[in-house]
C-alpha cells in the first residue's frame, strides 16, 4: 500500500513524514484497519509516546475499522484509560466489533461519529479446537471476554447489562442518532468544528501549517 508523505518546509530546509507520523505530530492517532497484536502495539505506543509528550492536550483516536482481536481490544481500551489525556474518539466509515467498543470507551462528551458511519456491535467470535478439555478451556475464555466486554459497554453507553447482553447476541448495527441514543457516541458531525483537540493545538500548529505541503 502505498502510503503519501507529507513535505514540511522549514528555516533548516525540508524534512518529509510519511503522513500517520504528521497526523501523530498533530495528536492524531488513526485507526485504519483490522485490529491485531501489531496494529494495537503500534496504537499504544502512539497513545504513551502522545501523554509523555502532554499530559493535558486531548489526544484524537480516528476509527475507521472492522474489528479484530479481543486482546488487542482490551490492550487498547486499557491504555486510552491509562493515559492522563482525555482521548476523543471519532468514526469514519465504520467501528464494527472490537473497534466498536474503543469508539464508546472514548472520553465523555468526546465521542463523534460523522453521518455516514456504521457502528457494530456483536458478542466475540471463537475458533475453538483440540481436546475437549482444550476446548472447554476455550470455550470459558470466549465467556470471560464476553462479560468483559459488555462490562466496557454498559459503562460506556449506560444501557443495562441485559440489553447490551441481547443485542450483541446478532450483528447489531447503528448509524447517526441511533448511534447517540443508544450511548455510543455524544454527537454526529458533519463539518470540521473546533473540537477539543484542535483547541489544544491549533495555537502551536498555526505558524508550522503554512509551510507543510503534501506529496
Amino acid at each position: 500500500m502505498l502510503i503519501p508523505t507529507v513535505i514540511e518546509t522549514t528555516s533548516r530546509g525540508e524534512r518529509a513524514f510519511d503522513i500517520y507520523s504528521r497526523l501523530l505530530a498533530n495528536r492524531i492517532v488513526f485507526l485504519g484497519s483490522a485490529i491485531d497484536d501489531h496494529v494495537a502495539n503500534v496504537v499504544i505506543a502512539q497513545l504513551l509516546h502522545l501523554e509523555s509528550e502532554s499530559a493535558t492536550h486531548d489526544i484524537s483516536l480516528y476509527i475507521n475499522s472492522p474489528g479484530g482481536d479481543m486482546t488487542g481490544l482490551f490492550a487498547i481500551h486499557d491504555t486510552m484509560q491509562f493515559v492522563a489525556p482525555d482521548v476523543a474518539t471519532i468514526c469514519v466509515g465504520q467501528a464494527a466489533s472490537a473497534a466498536a467498543v474503543l469508539l464508546a470507551a472514548g472520553a465523555t462528551g468526546k465521542r463523534f461519529a460523522l453521518p455516514n458511519a456504521r457502528v457494530l456491535i456483536h458478542q466475540p467470535h471463537g475458533g475453538a479446537q483440540g481436546q475437549s478439555v482444550d476446548l472447554e478451556i476455550q470455550v470459558a475464555e470466549v465467556v470471560e471476554m464476553r462479560r468483559r466486554m459488555v462490562d466496557i459497554l454498559v459503562n460506556a453507553t449506560g444501557q443495562t447489562p441485559e440489553r447490551i447482553a441481547t443485542d450483541i447476541d446478532r450483528d447489531y448495527i447503528v448509524r447517526g442518532q441511533q448511534a447517540v441514543d443508544y450511548g455510543l457516541v455524544d454527537e454526529i458531525i458533519d463539518r470540521r468544528q473546533l473540537l477539543a483537540h484542535d483547541a489544544a493545538i491549533a495555537p502551536a500548529l498555526a505558524g508550522e501549517l503554512a509551510g507543510t505541503t503534501a506529496a
